[in-house]
């Protein structure tokens, strides 16, 4: 069982900036694909986006292509999500995920999830 645990959400003002952790229990949360996950209130659950356990191959939602920037560090059991240039519409709770498969944006296939922390952005 993969436990994680996020850290770093909280309140920025448009334009800014907010770099979120998330933290694994074990280390075979290194060779899965490591995700993050967003649901603002009322909607759904939004791929943000992914990496691969190599580290060498992130993927991203459009909505955040070019300002989100996931990385990871296998040595510390850790992923982060670097969130520039923010946007109220960024408004929601983010969840770190963990999935066999490497590729999908499809959060029902990812299996380990963090109880999320809430990112709020203000105009």
């Amino acid at each position: 069982q993969v436990q994680l645990v996020e850290s770093g959400g909280g309140l920025v003002q448009a334009g800014g900036s907010l770099r979120l952790s998330c933290a694994a229990s074990t280390s075979t949360f290194n060779s899965l694909t490591n995700g993050w996950v967003r649901q603002a209130p009322g909607k759904g659950r939004e791929f943000v986006g992914a990496i691969g356990w190599s580290g060498g191959s992130a993927y991203y939602a459009n909505s955040v292509k070019g300002r989100f920037t996931i990385s990871r560090d296998n040595a510390k059991n850790t992923v982060c999500l670097q969130m520039n240039t923010l946007k109220p519409e960024d408004t929601a709770v983010y969840y770190c995920a963990a999935a066999m498969m490497y590729g999908t944006s499809r959060p029902g296939d990812y299996a380990y999830w963090g109880q999320g922390t809430q990112v709020t952005v203000s105009s």
